[in-house]
């Protein structure tokens, strides 16, 4: 045998992809050209090469081809055409329509869900971040399995399966199953140490802030930015996936503590919605939500209400929040900014442009939070007027009979500081009248 016979190829063939969707005549929101460009830069995050491109004017999938039937067999062509060997459905696909797909186009078909789970699991790096991955692609391929394991699905013979037996397919559910409630057992740890750690800070009166936003809106550069960090950032889809808090100085000297959250997208998946919901519950934890949105894009009003969709269903629509409109310095020189407002700020976190706004907006919003004080605390009390100072929003001024702290605290430790005052007081009357 020849030294070429006995080569062997192990390069991975490079992934050649093709993009189909849906145009809904009812949905005007999100029009079809915008959701395939994004599939597109999903597709490329993954590692794919984009070849082309079709879609379909219709208002709901077909129940088998997802495509009517007749525009699904062109798909033959397209395949004949720009040669792709992965089709990459722009929705979440039925398991017989992947079946059918697959079928007819002998290649790989993935729908969109399958593409972003398989993102984050290239992104995540941490092992709270790689539970959460696994999660989603168990509860992602669990009702698929009929499909994987047809070849399976007979009962296997040999010693030890005899009598009533089970099919592989019955097998392989139930792994996963335990599998499933292994890991969900492993985050409700991970849940059980944040909510821990926030109890801490709620103790130490510390106001948490969550960054939250469409992907590569500029969240992690905003937190480099306000934190003087050095968060990995990257001109990708989901470069964040695991959450990072950092502490941030306020104009008063207040400190808060800010976390960076993944990003949202646009049919994000329900599954990775459930299994990052322990990540979420700092969203919802939060006294303030900084809502970054990408200024320089064209649809960041789209970006929103997806944005706005996902933090419905998380049970934090309602809460406090700053519209933070970033990467202003993109926008053309005759404007095309939203309006400004009590609640929005405009900065650039690449150029520190509007920085110093946006740390007073934060302030003016955690106030609302507080309640007035002004209390005369003893001296020998230093170290909580110093945890007054950290904690919230005031001034203080040196008296003949301790510090004088005025202006706004958090309810808990107002009420400590006015205390002290009161005790203050009541000692010194005391040391006069003797």
């Amino acid at each position: 045998m020849s030294e070429r016979a006995r080569t062997i190829d192990l390069t991975t063939a490079v992934e050649r992809a093709f993009l189909i969707g849906l145009d809904d005549p009812s949905d005007s929101r999100w029009p079809v050209g915008r959701s395939l460009a994004e599939l597109a830069a999903l597709a490329e995050t993954a590692g794919a090469t984009v070849v082309g491109r079709a879609s379909q004017r219709r208002p709901s999938p077909d129940p088998v081809w997802y495509f009517g039937k007749g525009r699904a067999a062109e798909l033959l062509d397209e395949k004949v055409a720009s040669d792709f060997n992965l089709l990459i459905v722009d929705d979440e696909l039925a398991p017989n329509q992947q079946r059918s797909l697959e079928k007819l186009l002998d290649c790989k078909v993935l729908d969109r869900s399958a593409l972003i789970i398989d993102i984050f699991g290239r992104h995540a790096k941490t092992k709270e971040g790689r539970l959460q991955v696994e999660l989603a692609a168990l509860e992602y391929h669990l009702p698929r399995l009929t499909r994987m394991w047809t070849h399976l699905s007979r009962t296997g013979g040999g010693i030890g399966t005899r009598g009533p037996g089970e099919s592989q397919l019955e097998t392989d559910r139930r792994l996963i199953r335990d599998k499933i409630k292994k890991v969900r057992a492993e985050l409700a740890d991970v849940e059980r140490h944040r909510a821990t750690a926030a109890r801490k800070r709620d103790r130490n009166h510390v106001a948490s802030v969550a960054l939250v936003g469409y992907t590569n809106a500029g969240k992690s550069t905003l937190l480099n930015a306000l934190a003087d960090a050095d968060l990995y950032v990257a001109d990708m889809l989901f470069a964040t996936l695991d959450p990072t808090s950092r502490q941030v100085t306020l104009p008063s000297g207040r400190e808060v503590v800010v976390t960076d959250t993944v990003g949202f997208i646009n049919k994000l998946p329900h599954d990775l919605v459930d299994a990052f919901r322990a990540t979420l519950e700092e969203v919802k934890r939060a006294d303030l939500l900084l809502e970054v949105v990408d200024a320089a894009d064209l649809d960041f009003v789209g970006q929103q209400a997806a944005v706005q969709s996902v933090l419905d269903e998380l049970g934090a629509g309602d809460k406090p929040r700053i519209t933070v409109f970033n990467k202003i310095d993109l926008l053309p020189a005759d404007g095309g900014a939203p309006p400004a407002s009590e609640t929005t700020a405009f900065v650039s976190a690449m150029t520190g442009e509007g920085l110093d706004l946006l740390r007073e907006r934060i302030a003016e919003a955690l106030r609302g939070t507080m309640v007035a004080v002004d209390a005369v605390v003893p001296y020998e009390l230093g170290e909580l007027v110093a945890r007054a100072r950290s904690s919230g929003d005031v001034e203080q001024n040196y008296e003949e009979t301790g510090v004088r702290v005025s202006g706004h605290l958090p309810p808990a430790i107002a009420s400590e500081l006015t205390a002290a005052g009161r005790n203050g007081r009541r000692r010194s009357a005391s040391s006069r009248q003797a």
